[in-house]
């Protein structure tokens, strides 16, 4: 089917350069739209050392950009399909930074994605850990008014789900602001003695079990999710040639 863009979709394919912004609602036809664009601004014409790269978050919407793009470039100007345009989703942009400069990073030449479920898993054996170590800890949060029989179903589960929780989103957030859990450790000028204070002990928690998770990552020679974007930021920041 021909596109014929409505008048907004018209204002999008007259982009030229620098930075834009597009409001739209779903169902509105921003792959298609952009999609065009793309095969567009190939055929117009690049240097040879430039491409139109898409950035998307699923594999599903790769899937539709390149299939799109490929529709456009071949019927409705008549060029080579897969030549001047890429679709990669964000985490696999990062992947394709990171090897070609792993070293930069400390990252060995053939590292591994380790897998959410495994992730998950190593993440929940670090704050298991924490638990034991710290039997006590949950006093620091309790109520005074809480009885002994809710005090051990507390203990028992909403405890651990709250912990694997915080840790979760203490990680996550480390990763997003690009702090390792060393120098994460000396901002915070945390050590690893017994908590006495609620609000340090969930700041020691979460770094405990950060130091612990990316420990057993590092065992593996792998990085998770996070860390592909994370250092393929690092690997750009550290080498402007490579940028």
């Amino acid at each position: 089917m021909i596109f014929v863009p409505r008048p907004a979709q018209k204002a999008v394919l007259a982009y030229q350069g620098g930075m834009m912004g597009v409001s739209a609602v779903p169902g509105s036809g921003k792959t298609t739209t952009l999609s065009y664009l793309a095969a567009q601004l190939v055929s117009e014409g690049l240097n040879d050392d430039q491409e139109v790269l898409v950035v998307t978050f699923s594999n599903s919407a790769v899937d539709n950009y390149v299939q799109s793009i490929t529709e456009f470039v071949r019927r409705d100007f008549k060029l080579l399909p897969h030549v001047g345009y890429r679709a990669r989703t964000l985490h696999g942009l990062a992947h394709d930074i990171l090897r070609e400069r792993p070293g930069l990073v400390g990252l060995s030449e053939d590292f591994t994605i380790v897998d959410e479920r495994l992730t998950a898993q190593m993440r929940e054996e670090a704050v298991l850990a924490w638990l034991r170590e710290y039997p006590h800890a949950l006093e620091l949060f309790l109520s005074p008014d809480v009885d002994d029989r809710n005090i051990e179903r507390i203990q028992r589960k909403q405890w651990p789900d709250l912990a694997f929780d915080l840790a979760d989103k203490f990680i996550s957030r480390a990763k997003d602001l690009q702090l390792s859990p060393a120098s994460l450790r000396l901002k915070l000028g945390a050590s690893r003695e017994q908590p006495t204070d609620a609000r340090f002990s969930l700041l020691q928690m979460g770094l405990q079990v950060y130091e612990d998770y990316q420990r057993a990552l590092s065992y593996r020679g792998g990085v998770d999710f996070d860390d592909l974007i994370r250092l393929a930021l690092e690997v750009l920041q550290s080498d402007a040639d490579y940028l």
